[in-house]
């Protein structure tokens, strides 16, 4: 999918309050930041913020960071914060490699990963971000217990992520195929790609996974 340009966009995001800038000197002091020793939960590829926002609303007890790379959306995340001013959401840009430049060792309680890019070339299989290479970057900053869900609409990536945890030796709970029609369903906070796919008859397939 191509994205859009958004004029002025990048300007926005540079001087932006819920924008962390020079995020690498927040590893390790992210609670700092907060202003208090909640459990911290980021959102990987947050889009346009929807998710991690209805998660911020409904969990005032958990921090969260909502981590993008395209300026054209993380943009109308900012606009959405602006008018909530949610107290525990911020958000980065940046590219997910860089996730242990930004986080110390143990400091991130949860991850969600949400209709991620496929990249359906096999030759850019190591940009997925369920592929073993992520999954390493992961567990260097999950603290004990902590773990990952992952949902898509994309079979063959859902399958990719199965192999994936196998290979990492990660332990693997609540794995269907057809999420708002599985005994998961309830409680699930939803996508905008999510709510869209769903409503074209798209089953949605989610994981949650824990390291070992």
């Amino acid at each position: 999918m191509r994205l859009r340009n958004v004029r002025g966009s990048r300007e926005v995001i540079a001087v932006n309050e819920y924008v962390v800038r020079d995020e690498q000197t927040m590893k390790g002091r992210w609670h700092e930041l907060f202003g208090n020793d909640n459990p911290i939960h980021i959102e990987v590829g947050m889009g346009k913020g929807r998710f991690i926002m209805d998660m911020a609303r409904l969990n005032p007890d958990i921090n969260y960071v909502g981590i993008e790379k395209f300026s054209s959306v993380l943009i109308r995340a900012i606009e959405k914060q602006e008018i909530e001013k949610l107290p525990n959401l911020y958000f980065i840009r940046m590219e997910a490699e860089y996730l242990e430049n930004v986080f110390d060792k143990s400091e991130v309680s949860y991850i969600y990963l949400n209709f991620s890019d496929p990249w359906p070339k096999d030759r850019h299989a190591k940009r997925r971000l369920t592929s073993v290479q992520f999954l390493e970057r992961y567990k260097n900053i999950l603290s004990n217990g902590g773990g990952v869900t992952f949902k898509t609409d994309n079979r063959p990536l859902f399958d990719f992520t199965i192999e994936q945890a196998d290979a990492a030796g990660w332990r693997k709970e609540s794995v269907t195929y057809d999420l708002h029609n599985s005994p998961y369903a309830e409680g699930n906070v939803m996508t905008e790609y999510e709510e869209r796919f769903s409503s074209m008859g798209n089953p949605i397939c989610r994981i949650v996974y824990y390291p070992e």
